[in-house]
């Protein structure tokens, strides 16, 4: 007994100090006499030390929007010394050096926040229609009459997925300049197909394709879940159609790996993906799905694989058991359920990490760090986003399928920053016919194409050109292309560095090596299409495309502070350009 109560105290103590800066791969008892020591110890301390506090702290919060985050219990130790690191070179007691959490900036854990609030394009716009109308923001319909004047801060959604918003200075004149950040809000994933039942081996599994240049290896051994746009026809009989959004918090897919024992060779030759045969996640095993729901009678038989055997118009498009699901969270029936987008998602919160909390660990950091960082410059520019001292318009727009292209009704490659542009210029020139207002509008913009960069890695330095190897915490990366896979020229990115050098911001420089491939951006589509000045950067960041990405927290305070620095300060800096044809 003396032994077994020696035992208890020292694994609680050992969780409190070195145990936990120092795991091992076998726990190793300690010594009789150590036991003894312990117990004596233990025997002479009060009654009210006996035991160790540990307090759990619940950090469930609920913001304003009444979206979930998920709840992180927390183990703190109030006798717990500070850990030491034991190197050779190092006396152990030298203390690891560690940076507050209130000292990282503001910026990057609002970004968390709003990464963990925007699991798909379509809650990425809700998240940022909401922080407009909380900041004063009209919202306008594409479909209805607009009333535009000097002052005024208006926003309008197309397809609940792409977003522009824009700001009407106090002093603006017609013929003067629009300036706009630009980003995207989709990001790769896996999406349902439009029929997405399988059943395989006595499993339940939902048929997925890409979407996107995603690194499909990441996704395995993940918690997954679904989130998207749901149609619904509510009510008995039959309602009107509508769309919401829906969001399921909880994991309830899992791509799992193939065991090294079943594929002795992954190591040395690789992992051998096939996107349409291994990608598929398990939703439930066949027959918990079935009587879970009570489905034996609509479900076909687990060991029935061959779809022909199925009955002509029988086999559901979905399974029943993830409809139910879906019902739950959008509190309906599952026959209401007419249709959806939805995206495989995963659970896994975005964190501030790193030793010394500089770094964010997020999935969908491209391009939703850009999209933020350009929203918060625009509430706040000009001081809590005043439009007094204001000659032009300050402009957000927010692309849906970047990730393929931009050609669609709601990316880049469409009308809907066109239509916007066209219609602010009208109405703010009471449909003057003035000659060439749009095109002299367009000549006196400017477009900031904001999307993430390559931060040199340091385990592929390689990879990157010597001279152009963007670091992180070192400031926003200016991307150029001799072959105009960016749209960045001598001209534009001289501006856009003079908007910062006014308020001693830092920034780098990034070109791809000859010997590779260079990714593109909506730089050179929108300014290929308006014939605006364009120049292209980005936060630079590791792991771009996986599920999991990372950058810098410094990088995001950075880029905002940057980005309000254009807005602020971008007519002064253009108006010291002479007799030059850009």
């Amino acid at each position: 007994n003396v032994t077994r109560v020696a035992l208890q105290m020292f694994n609680m103590s050992s969780l409190g100090s070195r145990f936990v800066a120092f795991p091992t791969t076998s726990f190793v008892a300690p010594s009789r006499s150590c036991c003894r020591s312990l117990w004596r110890g233990h025997a002479a301390r009060n009654a009210s030390h006996n035991t160790r506090a540990f307090s759990v702290a619940y950090t469930k919060t609920r913001d304003s929007y009444g979206l979930r985050s998920p709840t992180m219990p927390m183990l703190s130790n109030p006798n717990k010394k500070r850990l030491t690191a034991r190197f050779a070179s190092s006396p152990a007691s030298n203390k690891l050096p560690s940076t507050p959490l209130s000292r990282v900036p503001t910026a990057a854990n609002e970004l968390v926040e709003f990464i963990n609030e925007s699991w798909t394009s379509y809650h990425a716009t809700a998240t940022t229609s909401r922080m407009l109308a909380a900041a004063g923001f009209v919202q306008l319909s594409e479909r209805d009459e607009w009333s535009i004047a000097p002052g005024g801060k208006y926003f309008f959604t197309r397809n609940m997925s792409s977003i522009v918003a824009f700001a009407v200075g106090e002093k603006y004149v017609p013929g003067n300049g629009i300036h706009i950040i630009g980003a995207h809000t989709d990001s790769p994933c896996p999406k349902l197909k439009p029929v997405s039942s399988i059943i395989k081996s006595g499993f339940l599994e939902v048929g997925v394709q890409t979407y996107g240049g995603g690194l499909w290896h990441t996704w395995f051994d993940r918690d997954l879940s679904v989130a998207g746009k749901v149609v619904l026809r509510r009510g008995i009989g039959g309602g009107q159609l509508s769309q919401e959004l829906v969001q399921v918090d909880r994991p309830i897919l899992r791509i799992p790996t193939l065991a090294i024992h079943l594929d002795r060779n992954v190591n040395t030759e690789g992992f051998r993906l096939n996107v349409e045969s291994h990608l598929a996640p398990i939703l439930a095993t066949a027959i918990k799905g079935e009587l879970g729901l009570g489905l034996a009678a609509s479900c076909p038989s687990a060991h029935d694989e061959d779809p022909k055997s199925y009955e002509k118009g029988k086999k559901p498009a979905h399974h029943p058991l993830l409809l139910e699901i879906l019902a739950e969270e959008l509190d309906c029936d599952a026959d209401e359920i007419v249709d959806f987008e939805l995206e495989v998602c995963d659970v896994q919160p975005s964190v501030i990490g790193g030793a010394a909390h500089e770094f964010i660990y997020s999935g969908r950091l491209d391009n939703l760090a850009s999209a933020f960082c350009a929203l918060k410059a625009l509430l706040e520019a000009g001081g809590d986003g005043s439009l007094d001292e204001e000659s032009g318009v300050r402009m957000v727009a927010m692309f849906d399928n970047e990730e393929v292209g931009s050609g669609s009704a709601i990316g880049a490659g469409g009308t809907i920053l066109a239509d916007a542009i066209t219609r602010i210029i009208r109405i703010l020139c009471n449909n003057s016919h003035e000659e060439g207002i749009f095109e002299r509008t367009m000549r006196n913009s400017f477009l900031v194409s904001a999307d993430m960069a390559h931060a040199l890695h340091p385990n592929y330095a390689d990879k990157h050109e010597a001279n152009h190897a963007p670091k992180i915490h070192a400031g926003l990366v200016v991307k150029q292309n001799a072959n105009q896979r960016y749209a960045t020229n001598a001209v534009t990115a001289t501006l856009f560095r003079e908007c910062g050098a006014k308020n001693d911001i830092p920034i780098q420089d990034f070109v791809v090596r000859n010997d590779m491939g260079c990714g593109s951006t909506i730089g050179p589509i929108l300014s290929a299409n308006l014939g605006i000045r364009t120049v292209d950067v980005g936060v630079p960041q590791l792991s771009m495309h996986s599920v999991r990405e990372m950058c810098g927290t410094e990088d995001i305070d950075i880029c905002y502070r940057h980005f309000k620095a254009f807005y602020e300060n971008f007519a002064t800096v253009s108006s010291e350009f002479t007799d030059i044809d850009f």
